[in-house]
This record gives C-alpha cells, sequence and structure tokens, in this order.
C-alpha cells in the first residue's frame, strides 16, 4: 500500500462518520509499532512526527526519512504528518522531504498574528499538496498560553478557518496534552456546536486523557481526527520498565525495546478499534 496523503484518510473518515488515529512517532521503533497495529486492525492511520521530535533526533530529515520509508512498506494506507510546528522553516523542510500534512501552530501568537502566519503558511501547503491543520483555542497541558480551561468559541472559529484556508481545525473542548490519566471531560455540546458550524474536520489534541466511551461519543458527536500520544508512550514504556526490573544485567536494546515495540502495536491495533465506533 504506497503512502498516501493525510486529507485522503481524514475525508474518507468523514463520509464513513469514522475516527481517524494520529499517532506520534518518538522513534523508528514507534514507527514499526504504529504500523504493524493499524496493519492488524486493518485501519489507515497517521505517523505524526512534532517539532519536539524533530529537535530530540538534532534535525527532521533523519526521524523523517525512516518514518516515510516505513510508511511506503505498509499494507495499509499510511500518512505521515509534521505535528505542532511553530516554525516555518520546519515545514518547508516538511514539504520537501514529502510529507502529507502540517499541524502548523501559531496559537501562542494573538489572533491577528496567528490568522496572517497560518494563511502564508496554509497557502505554501496547498501549493505543494498538502493537507493543513490548525488550532485555535488554546488546547490545554502546555507552558504558556495554552490554558487547560480553554475553550473554541464556534463563531470566532468560523471566522479563523474562513480567514486561513486551513482544511482542518484543532479545537479546545476539554482535553489537556500529557495527560496520564483518561478521566477528562470533554464538552460534547461545544463539539457538536463546532461540528454544524464549520465544514472542515475538527482534531482532537491530547486524547490521551480520553476514555474508550468518550472517545467513541467525542466522534459521533464531530470530532475526527483523533492525535494520541502520551497514552501509546505509556503502553510502550511499561513493558521494557518490566523486563530491565526482571532482568538487571540485560543490555540488549532488542530484548526490551521488542517488548515496547510488541505492547504499542497491541494498544495501537485496540485503539484503532475504538476509534471506528
Amino acid at each position: 500500500m504506497p503512502l498516501v496523503g493525510t486529507g485522503s484518510v481524514v475525508e474518507a473518515a468523514v463520509r464513513g462518520g469514522l475516527g481517524v488515529g494520529a499517532f506520534n512517532v518518538i522513534g523508528l521503533e514507534h514507527a514499526d509499532a504504529l504500523v504493524a497495529g493499524a496493519e492488524r486492525a486493518g485501519a489507515p492511520v497517521v505517523l505524526q512526527i512534532s517539532e519536539n521530535c524533530a529537535r530530540y533526533h538534532g534535525a527532521l530529515e533523519p526521524i523523517a526519512c525512516a518514518t516515510l520509508a516505513r510508511a511506503r512498506k505498509a499494507e495499509v494506507p499510511v500518512a505521515v504528518h509534521l505535528d505542532h510546528a511553530e516554525s516555518e522553516e520546519l515545514v518547508d523542510e516538511a514539504i520537501e522531504l514529502g510529507f502529507g500534512s502540517v499541524m502548523f501552530d501559531a496559537s501562542r501568537q494573538g489572533y491577528e498574528e496567528n490568522v496572517a502566519r497560518t494563511r502564508a503558511v496554509a497557502a505554501r501547503c496547498h501549493d505543494a499538496g498538502l493537507w493543513v491543520e490548525a488550532e485555535l483555542g488554546e488546547v490545554g497541558g502546555k507552558d504558556g498560553v495554552h490554558a487547560p480551561g480553554a475553550r473554541t468559541d464556534p463563531g470566532e472559529a468560523v471566522d479563523y478557518v474562513a480567514a486561513t484556508g486551513v482544511d482542518a481545525l484543532a479545537v479546545a473542548v476539554g482535553t489537556s496534552h500529557t495527560m496520564l490519566t483518561r478521566d477528562a471531560a470533554l464538552d460534547f455540546d461545544l463539539i457538536r456546536r463546532l461540528g454544524e458550524a464549520l465544514d472542515v474536520p475538527l482534531v482532537l489534541h491530547g486524547s490521551s486523557g480520553v476514555s474508550d466511551e468518550d472517545l467513541g461519543t467525542a466522534i459521533r458527536s464531530g470530532m475526527t481526527k483523533i492525535n494520541i500520544s502520551t497514552h501509546l508512550n505509556k503502553a510502550f514504556t511499561e513493558p521494557v520498565r518490566e523486563v530491565l526490573a526482571e532482568n538487571p544485567k540485560l543490555v540488549d536494546p532488542r530484548k526490551y525495546l521488542g517488548a515496547g515495540k510488541k505492547a504499542l502495536a497491541a494498544e495501537t491495533a485496540r485503539l484503532l478499534g475504538v476509534l471506528r465506533p
């Protein structure tokens, strides 16, 4: 199955009333496991590489090329997405490397600057054939302006999408990034109102904090792209800890990282089933 564009995966999900899993890559082990889980579920998946991930690897190109190569070998549709990019230069690099989409995050800026920068990035990406996501409402769990209680105003969201030309919008409806527990309280009425007001797909960031049941309700209420990172990192890390605790002299990374990959693939497959209610 060839590498696909994010837009095609999301648009198909919108037509079917389904959710799309958008899961973050940290290293090649994550990319391998996420694709294996998607193949097991028989479902498409979006592999996300964040600006923080690129910084961790010292540059975008090494992890991007490895992830793109893994996606091209997949047996199900796999898209590769640049997540939470605040740098226009990083967006330009993603275009050159062959990403299918970009999430440009100017939400730390004031509204007018957010609009101006996002509109310019969206125009460049559209010229290159990329699908573009942006954020309005300052999804919680990050430093600076990202307040946990923030909510996206539907009227402002309509104006923002019209002014920027983005293809999807990440909205603040009660989630928070980096949650370790799955007890976030979503505003389902707001999700429905945003879905009715907007003609672009909605994106739920911080979905690690949302229960299986509420993920299904969110999708039925109008959410499409579901971003999950921390929850899957937990699934990867816990068996690694167990293997190292049981085998304190173990030094071969394949022996303990393999346990993490296996667990991550299993949880990926399970979550993809949840997202297709």
